[in-house]
């Protein structure tokens, strides 16, 4: 059977991502971009590339971040002695803590040390590039090896001798003391990697423990409860990051299944308008402005910059601003676990999303310190969102859970649209829009009468998924959280009340949604991002109690090293969907933060519509 997907840890170097399991294998690597073809993809087919480092006989693992790092350092227990494989993605220097990656080498380190006895270890490198299509020449050199093959050259740094067949594999012994030091190295085809000696490769990995560190000096400035925690999604959050252009993607990977064997399989390796936002909420929580900013700036850009002249505005883009996202799927990969189809790219960017204006809006008012600054094409644009969302709240869209049914009224939909306008009215002197200041105000008190009168569900006791609909979805626990209706409002207790009932399962975890046709089969699990969704609307609800005992359980689906998938089984448990994910990281951060100011008192019920919960000073 496949590695569990909760077996891995993550490694970045804020350009791309590694993923490496409990045995030492790295299972997951695409060069030189997070959405970039795929050197190692074991993740998604035995056959399909990996890295391995581990004792060659039955051994026991354990693993630990570093202390203030995305720097993972396993240890490995055997009869006859311990090991430890330190692995990180070099981030280059961190000089004053605010440009973490900006001189990423991209080189991948494991630094194999010897801790107790002799082991004896085995390694293998197995490169696949193409999504394992490509069986590349593997060229013993001095110093390690050279791979030719697909877009890149890769080259191996190695103080042991590597055997050639149909992948390089050494055995060899390690004494305690000894520090052996190896790393993967990518070019482009036609140039030569530079290969780096041990004292090179230490080098690297001392530098990026501390330029981690530096990072989290500099940016972790949360204090509350579960601080640990949200200090180390903030880490996370800052591992899924674009550094060069400050692209947030929603996850490294992509078709880990929402269910074992189920068709339920996206590339999640983009930056969406959605989640982007969320994320500059929960960077702005657990790191600091700066980084915000920056996202912003990408997305202002991005959006801003849309072919098809902003008639629906696009959801979702590549890490450098790319449009075409045209899906496709891979035949020859059987998928995590039999689950297929494998695909890339996600032709959801061609969907209408109506909420993506209100997102941004919220983006822009978290941030509204920095609008003075920002230039006069990014304040239009601005201003343009809310004039759009005003023009077209009344029309259909496939909503935040993209459904492939077709369009509907969706209820979050149309709260976005009027976050939209609200957040218009606030910001209209910031934006120079005093005079659309009258239609945005009108057009806010519209869509408040409608989604009062149609997403108001008198039969279920609850604000439902659609106009006129019957289908309770934990989006409309976003209602209290955005400060349309307060969390004690009867018809929002009434809410909650019947999502616990009807949309948790036996963990108390929340499902997206109810039975629907969304234009898919099979099923999904729990949803970790709607589970700290309830967790906040409770404490605003004044039920703080209840409100940490569900953060408690949603938390408790991270793995050992904290990382947290996107969905979790129904009855085992185990860590589903693609991994790790912003979505879930980004709901630790921002319910901690909530949890933490209501118990306070500096947040109730009554006050969150002035918007500080979403703009925490």
């Amino acid at each position: 059977m496949q590695t569990a997907i909760g077996d891995y840890a993550l490694l970045s170097d804020c350009r791309t991502a590694a993923l490496v399991s409990k045995g030492g294998s790295i299972d997951w690597l695409c060069v030189p971009c997070f959405d970039s073809r795929a050197v190692f993809a074991r993740l998604l087919g035995e056959g399909a590339g990996h890295w391995s480092i581990a004792p060659s006989a039955g051994f026991e693992s354990s693993r630990v971040y570093l202390d203030g790092s995305l720097v993972v350092r396993t240890s490995f227990r055997t009869t006859g002695g311990e090991v430890a494989v330190t692995d990180a993605f070099a981030t280059g220097p961190n000089e004053g803590g605010h440009a973490l990656g900006a001189e990423a080498p991209q080189v991948l380190v494991r630094v194999l040390q010897g801790i107790r006895g002799d082991v004896d270890v085995e390694a293998q490198f197995a490169p696949r590039p193409e999504y394992g299509l490509v069986h590349p020449l593997l060229i013993p050199v001095e110093g390690g090896m050279r791979c030719h093959g697909g877009p890149h050259t890769l080259g191996l740094s190695s103080p042991v001798p590597f055997e050639v067949d149909d992948c390089a594999h050494a055995r060899f012994t390690v004494h305690a003391g000894d520090r052996l030091a190896f790393a993967l190295h990518f070019v482009q085809a036609g140039q030569t990697p530079r290969l780096r000696s041990q004292g090179e490769i230490e080098d690297l990995l001392w530098e990026t423990i501390g330029a981690w560190r530096v990072w989290s000096d500099q940016h972790e400035r949360y204090q509350g409860m579960w601080e640990d925690q949200v200090h180390h999604s903030g880490r996370v959050l800052q591992a899924l990051t674009y550094r060069p252009s400050g692209a947030i993607i929603a996850a490294p990977t992509t078709s880990l299944p929402e269910a074992v064997g189920g068709p339920r399989n996206w590339d999640y390796r983009y930056a969406w308008v959605r989640d982007g936002s969320f994320a500059l909420n929960a960077l702005w929580v657990a790191a600091c402005p700066d980084e915000a900013v920056a996202f912003f700036d990408w997305m202002a850009q991005a959006a801003a910059a849309d072919p098809r002249g902003r008639q629906d505005l696009q959801i979702m883009f590549g890490v450098r601003g790319e449009c075409d996202l045209t899906e496709r799927e891979l035949g020859h990969l059987p998928g995590w676990r039999g689950s297929s189809p494998v695909r890339i790219g996600n032709d959801a960017w061609r969907q209408r999303q109506l909420d993506v204006y209100g997102e941004l809006m919220c983006s822009a008012h978290r941030l509204r310190s920095y609008l003075p600054r920002a230039d006069t094409t990014t304040l239009h644009f601005l201003a343009s969102l809310v004039d759009t969302a005003c023009q077209r709240w009344r029309e259909p869209d496939e909503g935040i859970w993209e459904v492939r049914s077709g369009r509907r009224h969706f209820v979050y939909s149309k709260l976005m649209c009027w976050v939209a306008a609200h957040h218009g009215v606030q910001l209209a002197g910031l934006l120079g829009a005093e005079d659309r200041v009258p239609v945005w105000s009108r057009v806010r008190d519209e869509i408040r009468a409608a989604i009062e009168e149609h997403a108001w569900n008198d039969d279920v006791g609850a604000y439902t998924q659609a106009f006129g609909s019957r289908v309770l979805d934990s989006s409309t626990l976003m209602l209290p959280l955005v400060g349309f209706t307060p969390a004690d409002d009867p018809r929002m207790l009434s809410t909650l009340r019947a999502i616990t009932e009807h949309l948790t399962d036996d963990r108390g975890l929340v499902h997206r949604y109810g039975a629907m046709d969304d234009g898919l089969t099979g099923g999904e699990g729990t949803f970790l991002l709607c589970t700290f969704w309830l967790a906040e609307a409770l404490a605003l609800a004044g039920e703080v109690d209840e409100a940490e005992r569900v953060f408690e359980r949603a938390a408790a689906a991270a793995n050992d090293v904290g990382l947290m998938a996107e969905e979790v089984a129904v009855g085992s448990g185990e860590a589903l969907g693609n991994f790790p994910q912003a979505f879930s990281h980004v709901g630790l951060i921002n319910a901690a933060w909530m949890i933490s100011r209501v118990k306070s008192g500096e947040i109730t019920a009554r006050s969150i519509a002035d918007g500080t919960a979403f703009c925490p000073d």
